[in-house]
């Protein structure tokens, strides 16, 4: 079967997004997954309903966690409150992957395991593409 993954993030960290999307490719190819984000929104269409349409038929949402994410209205009090009542009625998993230092530990996410490894940011891997391997190893361990 294949997942659907919602990416939430903010667009301050559009190039952490990005990343991500390189990083979790070859699962695409291998029909393992399919991704969608907010810039996949068509012209014309209404992106707040195509937005909640997508988290809602997620199997799989990604939170892009930083201080952006949490400063983010629409991350925070939409996406993330829709993340987390989906997981507390079994209807999906919830994956915080951690871009930057910042107080998530706190957040109501914060009660989910996070990656990378022990919630380790990105940004502090001294090789970056090592942080994410170690993401793409982890979700392959939900959908495999």
């Amino acid at each position: 079967m294949k997942s659907k993954l919602f990416i939430s993030y903010s667009h301050k960290d559009s190039d952490f997004k990005d990343s991500f999307i390189s990083h979790i490719k070859l699962l695409e190819r291998q029909g393992k997954l399919f991704q969608w984000h907010d810039q996949m929104i068509d012209s014309g269409d209404e992106w707040k309903q195509s937005i909640l349409d997508n988290i809602n038929s997620a199997n799989i949402i990604i939170l892009l966690i930083s201080v952006n994410f949490i400063n983010s209205d629409f991350c925070w009090g939409i996406e993330m409150e829709i993340a987390m009542k989906r997981h507390e009625n079994k209807e999906a998993r919830v994956i915080p992957i951690i871009l930057r230092p910042c107080d998530w530990h706190t957040a109501p996410f914060g009660i989910l395991k996070a990656l990378p490894i022990d919630g380790k940011p990105i940004i502090t891997w001294n090789i970056i593409d090592e942080g994410w391997l170690n993401v793409v190893n982890g979700i392959k361990c939900l959908i495999f």
